[in-house]
């Protein structure tokens, strides 16, 4: 389940955020403190054409996505879940998480295209946009810690979405 972060959530989004796990798939590596972290909070959720949700499973918060560019051509979206918390279950909440933002951002948010930036090197979470009917629509190079990183943009058209989930992919 999705629902509307709230100022409640904030502690624990940077939390998630500071896993070594998360912060070596991100584009900023750095661990993110309180007054830095509490700033990010007061512009996203201020933001109309931002979302942040909290995916729950089984009643216990467990994941964020993060939703830019809301009314926009594409809607960019990033996400991470609670490594610790989640434990054996990572790979299937992951799964899940990634399924109810899709049905969020083309349902909730009216998107046609929903895209995600991915460090090339990450290869599960580009396996599992695969699997989701992402497409690879190009790569570039930038700079994360003075080291050079390929990143990986796939896009998700709500067409091919309603069409596989019709299909029951």
């Amino acid at each position: 389940m999705l629902r509307p972060a709230t100022e409640a959530d904030v502690d624990v989004i940077r939390r998630w955020r500071n896993h070594p796990k998360v912060r070596r798939s991100s584009f900023t590596t750095h661990e993110i403190g309180p007054v830095e972290h509490r700033a990010w909070w007061a512009v996203v959720s201020a933001e109309e054409t931002r979302r942040v949700l909290i995916y729950e499973r089984a009643g216990v918060p467990a994941g964020v996505v993060i939703f830019a560019g809301v009314g926009s051509e594409v809607v960019e979206w990033s996400k991470y879940v609670d490594v610790d918390g989640l434990g054996s279950e990572r790979a299937r909440a992951w799964e899940e998480l990634e399924r109810e933002a899709a049905a969020y951002a083309f349902g909730e948010l009216g998107a046609e295209r929903i895209g995600a930036a991915t460090l090339a090197e990450n290869t599960p979470v580009l396996r599992l946009h695969a699997r989701t009917g992402f497409v690879e629509t190009r790569r570039w190079v930038t700079e994360i810690d003075g080291e050079p990183r390929e990143v990986v943009w796939n896009e998700l058209s709500a067409h091919r979405w309603r069409e596989r989930e019709s299909e029951g992919r």
